[in-house]
């Protein structure tokens, strides 16, 4: 059964005469009666009654139609799906280890829409241990994320896009939201909202180490992701130290710059433009927020 067989029994049944049904599709009489003899032969039924002088469609044939109909619609729009219409549609593959940065996505993303509307975005959320290898294997084109210093040799670039601050996250009812900066020497008295397992980036989970040295286990609340130390944060339950992307603009919470260290640096994991102009804008898209 093919869709010009099905388009052959449906021009019968709006003629009810070969001739003209064949007129309609642009074929010979003989053509159009071969299709529906074979339509027949597949069903095993007689869809239309034929006399010298007339056509009529049988009961078979009128429980036939329903399907008929649907099937050649399937057939027409899955082809008009993929007709040319324009450019050809770019896969984008975007990679990210914290939700909270996948929100800094939103105007590059609209500027890379505007200059290439083919593009078509994929946005996978990979747990940090793992989305490095995905790049690798090439089942990603980018990870947006912190430079990080790899045990392995990347085979790729990293592209620079901000300099991120650390920030102290506290309630607004904290002493510490007070304050214009924080140095370590303030957190001695407060307990901790960190990183308990290997799932964050090694220069957070040192940070957070250094913040552990000396101090009992009481102290410290562990979590296995930022929105869960944002949570903690929000509901009172310690305070904490992230990089500011990290941390989600709340009613609750504050952001205090956190002394003595350097920020970090944020941007564009890849392993090549070449032969991928997406990619290619929407670096320069990150790089113009």
């Amino acid at each position: 059964m093919n869709t010009f067989q099905l388009e052959c029994f449906l021009a019968v049944v709006e003629y009810l005469n070969f001739t003209r049904a064949a007129s309609a599709l642009h074929v010979t009489h003989p053509a159009i009666s071969q299709q529906i003899k074979t339509l027949e032969e597949e069903l095993n039924v007689q869809l239309f009654a034929r006399t010298t002088r007339s056509v009529r469609i049988t009961q078979e044939g009128r429980a036939f139609l329903p399907d008929a109909r649907e099937m050649v619609e399937i057939a027409n729009r899955a082809k008009h799906r993929f007709e040319v219409q324009g450019e050809k549609i770019e896969v984008l593959t975007i990679g990210v280890y914290n939700p909270v940065c996948m929100a800094k996505l939103t105007t590059p993303l609209s500027r890379l829409i505007k200059e290439r509307p083919a593009v078509h975005p994929r946005l996978l959320s990979v747990p940090f241990q793992g989305i490095y290898q995905l790049l690798e294997d090439g089942r990603l084109d980018a990870i947006i994320g912190f430079k990080e210093e790899r045990n392995f040799k990347f085979k790729g670039v990293f592209h620079e896009t901000k300099c991120v601050p650390w920030v102290v996250i506290a309630r607004k009812d904290n002493p510490l939201a007070q304050k214009e900066k924080i140095f370590r020497e303030d957190l001695k008295q407060e307990k901790l909202a960190i990183y308990g397992q290997s799932n964050a980036p090694v220069s957070i989970l040192r940070m957070h180490g250094s913040l552990m040295e000396d101090r009992p286990p009481h102290d410290f609340y562990f979590s296995e992701s930022a929105e869960a130390i944002n949570t903690l944060v929000a509901s009172g339950i310690g305070i904490s130290v992230l990089p500011e992307y990290f941390v989600k603009d709340t009613d609750t919470i504050v952001k205090i710059p956190f002394e003595e260290t350097p920020p970090m640096s944020f941007g564009i994991y890849y392993r090549s433009t070449k032969r991928n102009a997406a990619l290619k804008t929407f670096i320069q898209c990150m790089s113009n927020e």
